[in-house]
């Protein structure tokens, strides 16, 4: 059971399909939930920073925040229909907003988290073990590139979140966006034509069935290839969050879902080969965004469509220093977040790392939920701090809050409650003297404690305030990491999450609230 989960969520990565993250990760990226789940690195790798998962604001005739560098402001005040589409909606408009784009994203990665698990049985009889191990071994190193677009995607989330009122710069934005990510797209494909041929993949990968290594830098090229071409392409799901049309990109997110794995299906009925197979999963989720892509622009008219005359060196500069920024800060976060499972596999053995990664798992779901309204609420907070209104965010962080302690408060305590039946019902197996109550009550607490901060950190990363994130992950990361050394050594496991509670309270949770503060403050009325 444990291994064919393991296909499923490699499965899910080689054909672009959302996976529920890595085992133990927190939140990606500071509070700010797992981005929408695409082929290539969209946030995804932790998703997203700080959460990451980081203006230029105006509220009628008032400018309450400093732009970003390299933006600016055209117009204080909408000057077309245009504008008053191009944002997430304002008034009561914004809270249904946030409810069907919370339930509809539910769907969309209930769907994304099933399509791998029922295409996985029928890949791996049809391929066979050497030829799907080796297309599971791609998979994961198209997995490590996550961060190759440069944390663009979250930067442009927080700029068109800001530049709801400003169409006309929101196209510029868009147009930067895609142009830059084009050429770090190209540039990829281009080195990977080069470098393929050179590499000895067969001896890299220890393929020893002749078949398939005939086969194998042709999978190769597939893999990345699908992988580069979908970093630009992904980028229409952060511009519908953006917008407020969250329901119309988890459409599509399931359509590309659900097309993978009708694809993979009909090749393997069909016996189309090994090679059609493995093209047809990796390229779907490709193919869905460029649809998207096509159809979305397209629909929007020609002031709303990005084209090269719109691409501007100070608003490409711009975006390239505020998602470095955030990509900076993802790594950070990432890095403080998985660093449990080293640990215990230094301080107290490979069999207790293994056993604790299972249970890391199980509290992982958590950050599904996390991650998907982190996703909806973060472009909504950016837009409405950029008009000004600061009561609604107010008022809304404090919804979420209350949300994620409601939902992962009792998700926890089931799990603290029946933990040990599910893991045993799951894998098969678990060591009750390893994993203990305490490990599961830590566990359970560490979750609560960094759901209700995330509402914080993603309103300072929908005006990109990333500094007070900075100082507290870099804070915890030292802490944290100290603490839990000593707690391993002297409680065993429970003192893991015992020590990483107390690090986050006196590092991270300080930096949430004076972030947080900083940021309605700047945004407030003058």
């Amino acid at each position: 059971m444990t291994r064919a989960v393991g296909r499923a969520s490699a499965e899910a990565v080689a054909a672009g399909l959302p996976t529920a993250g890595p085992a133990a990760a927190g939140p990606p990226a500071a509070g700010v939930a797992a981005g929408p789940p695409a082929a290539g690195p969209v946030g995804a790798g932790p998703p997203v920073a700080g959460s990451i998962p980081a203006g230029l604001t105006a509220a009628g005739a008032t400018v309450v925040a400093a732009p970003p560098v390299g933006t600016t402001v055209a117009s204080l005040v909408p000057t077309s229909d245009a504008a008053s589409t191009s944002g997430p909606p304002s008034g009561s408009g914004r809270d249904r907003t946030v409810t069907v784009g919370i339930a509809t994203a539910m769907v969309a990665k209930g769907i994304g988290l099933a399509a791998p698990l029922v295409v996985t049985p029928a890949c791996f009889r049809y391929l066979g073990d050497q030829r799907y191990g080796l297309w599971m071994a791609i998979t994961a190193l198209t997995g490590m590139a996550w961060f190759a677009d440069l944390g663009l995607g979250n930067g442009l989330l927080t700029r068109l979140g800001q530049l709801a009122d400003d169409p006309r710069q929101q196209a510029r934005e868009i147009s930067g966006a895609f142009a830059t990510l084009g050429v770090v797209a190209v540039l990829l494909l281009a080195a990977l034509v080069v470098i393929t041929p050179v590499v000895p993949w067969v001896d890299l990968f220890a393929v020893r069935d002749p078949t398939v290594a005939a086969q194998t830098t042709t999978l190769v090229l597939i893999c990345f290839g699908a992988f580069a071409v979908n970093i630009p392409l992904s980028l229409i799901q952060r511009i519908q969050y953006a917008r407020g049309q969250m329901v119309q990109s988890n459409v599509w997110q399931s359509a590309g879902a659900l097309a993978a794995m009708a694809v993979v299906l009909v090749a393997i009925a069909a016996d189309w080969g090994p090679l059609v197979v493995v093209g047809g999963a990796v390229l779907a989720v490709p193919v869905t965004n460029l649809l998207n892509t096509v159809t979305y622009f397209w629909s929007a008219g020609p002031d709303g469509r990005p084209t090269p005359r719109l691409v501007h060196r100070d608003t490409v500069v711009g975006l390239l220093r505020l998602g470095l920024q955030f990509f900076a800060l993802t790594m950070m976060s990432s890095i403080a977040l998985n660093v449990d499972n080293p640990l215990v596999a230094n301080v107290l053995g490979l069999a207790v790392a293994a056993h604790y990664a299972v249970v890391g798992k199980l509290f992982g779901v958590l950050w599904i939920f996390v991650g998907l309204v982190g996703m909806t609420v973060w472009p909504l907070n950016g837009a409405a701090l950029a008009r000004g209104e600061v009561a609604w965010v107010r008022r809304n962080t404090r919804r979420m809050v209350a949300l994620y302690g409601v939902i992962v408060g009792a998700v926890g305590l089931l799990l603290v409650g029946y933990g040990h039946r599910l893991i045993e019902l799951w894998v098969g197996t678990v060591d009750r003297s390893t994993i203990r109550l305490p490990v599961l009550v830590g566990l359970a607490g560490w979750s609560l404690l960094v759901a209700v901060t995330s509402p914080l950190l993603m309103v300072q990363n929908s005006i990109g305030l990333l500094r007070p994130q900075f100082v507290g992950w870099a804070s915890f990361l030292v802490l944290a990491t100290v603490l839990k050394v000593w707690g391993l050594r002297q409680f065993g496991l429970a003192g893991l999450p015992g020590a990483a509670c107390v690090a986050y309270l006196l590092t991270m949770v300080p930096a949430a609230l004076v972030g947080y503060r900083r940021a309605l403050a700047r945004c407030g009325p003058s």
